[in-house]
């Protein structure tokens, strides 16, 4: 049994401001026992405007390489994850892309680092969020900015395989059935869901995942009014196996904190069996 905390945000465009905000959080949270601690998207950066990340984008501190440049939230993240002791799932910040078609890009990544701050894996942010909401922040076009991943990520750690996805990912589902696939125990997902649509599906999917998968899912949020006039949902969440939720914060800066356990959601899938009662359409006939 381990304990996860889900920290919970309202970053603006001060990069220092927000990191000095994450590191407080977080050693909150670490007093409260927590070994595994969640940072929301954009944690590091809230700009005025959707191009302002390019901004602050950092290249890619490649250990196998020995490449990258100035890379300031990352080097934040190795910090506090040693000196913490913890493990932790570094929300996103910007990851320089290759240039394509003569225009700035960027990756929106998620680390993984362990204890000793290593970076145990990275995920980037496979579908981006190009809609129109008629809400205060109008139109958002991800897309014009930032290339989109392509692969799924698992990770073992000592609290199980973690299964790395972000924000807009929550709503495909055949995302977290290929993480099931690879074993998922653990769901971590960071995000600035919107209060438009947070507040008419953020709890239903995440506990909608929980369900369908049998697995925890640890949720953090950015959650609070922005510099920039947005306004996010909030409502960071840990969620059990059975889809109840055994903790949430539901506004202002702080964190969702609760006991994880993988055996659990082995004995859950064990007990009841629906990942193995799956019939795709291409196993029936026609």
């Amino acid at each position: 049994m381990a304990k996860v905390a889900a920290i919970q945000m309202a970053s603006g465009p001060n990069v220092s401001a927000n990191l000095s905000e994450a590191r407080r959080l977080i050693s909150d949270a670490v007093k409260q026992g927590a070994e595994l601690v969640v940072l929301p998207e954009n944690f590091a950066h809230m700009g005025m405007s959707e191009a302002d990340i390019l901004n602050i984008a950092e290249d890619y501190l490649d250990k196998d390489s020995g490449e990258g440049g100035a890379s300031p939230i990352q080097t934040f993240l190795s910090t506090v994850a040693k000196e913490e002791n913890i493990w932790l799932v570094g929300g996103t910040l910007p990851i320089k892309a290759p240039l394509k078609d003569s225009a700035d890009k960027i990756y929106t990544a998620c680390l993984l680092l362990n204890n000793q701050g290593e970076v145990v894996a990275r995920y980037d942010k496979i579908h981006l969020f190009d809609v129109d909401l008629g809400d205060q922040g109008g139109a958002y076009h991800e897309s014009e900015f930032t290339e989109a991943g392509t692969e799924i990520i698992v990770a073992d750690t000592p609290f199980g395989k973690l299964g790395l996805a972000i924000c807009y990912d929550l709503r495909f589902p055949e995302l977290f059935r290929g993480m099931v696939s690879q074993g998922m125990d653990v769901l971590c997902l960071v995000s600035s869901f919107t209060a438009t649509t947070g507040k008419a599906h953020w709890e239903v999917l995440n506990r909608a995942r929980a369900i369908e998968n049998l697995c925890f899912v640890v949720s953090s949020a950015q959650g609070g009014y922005h510099v920039n006039g947005r306004e996010t949902y909030g409502s960071s969440m840990i969620v059990d196996p059975w889809g109840g939720v055994i903790d949430c914060l539901p506004s202002g800066s702080g964190f969702a904190i609760a006991d994880i356990e993988a055996s659990r959601v082995q004995k859950t899938r064990k007990n009841f069996p629906v990942l193995d009662h799956i019939k795709l359409p291409c196993q029936l006939k026609t």
